[in-house]
């Protein structure tokens, strides 16, 4: 991932109803949801819908492909894992955030760390 390629992502996902659909599509896993379902669980006319979920595809967040005359959406998990580790190995300091490997689950560990205060004294 790159910085045109990651700035690209954040402005699809900078917008309420893109960020919304992008979220029910994650949710929906791979099988993903159909036009038409996205734009009634978020009470969004059609056309409107149709708008965001290109610019989320031009983005290269989701995909879509034909079921019938369904238009179905799902997520590019690859999109989100690779924007994650481009946020966490370019953008933090290793004392904030790192990633390591699994090599018996075979897959990548986020470690956030924690941040704790000293009570103050009176």
């Amino acid at each position: 991932m790159d910085i045109q390629n990651s700035i690209l992502i954040f402005d699809a996902l900078s917008q309420e109803t893109r960020l919304r659909a992008f979220r029910l599509l994650v949710q929906a896993g791979p099988a993903g949801l159909a036009a038409g379902a996205l734009s009634k669980k978020l009470n969004t006319p059609h056309n409107t819908m149709s708008f965001h979920l290109n610019h989320l595809s031009t983005a290269g967040l989701i995909s879509s492909r034909k079921e019938g005359r369904s238009v179905i959406y799902s997520a590019n998990y690859d999109a989100i894992r690779d924007l994650i580790g481009f946020i966490v190995k370019d953008c933090c300091n290793l004392e904030v955030a790192s990633i390591r490997e699994d090599k018996r689950k075979g897959c990548s560990i986020i470690e956030l760390a924690g941040y704790c205060c000293e009570p103050q004294a009176k």
